[in-house]
């Protein structure tokens, strides 16, 4: 079942306003019952997990900054 440009976009609003800060502290958390790593491994394990939460979520994002492409066009 596809979303329609409506729903895509309040879902992304949700994503990015509640669901972004508690993955965040999701990892913050999972980082924290671990010794602390170098520097390096740490950076790379959060750029990992800063690309793994899109993924599933690509579908939602596409194409939100677009403009409606259900509603009507202007002829003028």
């Amino acid at each position: 079942m596809a979303l329609s440009y409506k729903t895509r976009r309040r879902l992304s609003l949700l994503i990015l306003l509640m669901g972004m800060p508690a993955y965040i502290a999701l990892a913050w958390w999972i980082m924290s019952l671990f010794a602390r790593p170098s520097l390096w491994l740490e950076f790379a394990i959060y750029v990992i997990l800063g690309i793994l939460w899109a993924l599933p979520l690509k579908a939602i994002f596409k194409g939100v900054g677009q403009a409606d492409p259900d509603a009507p066009r202007d002829e003028t």
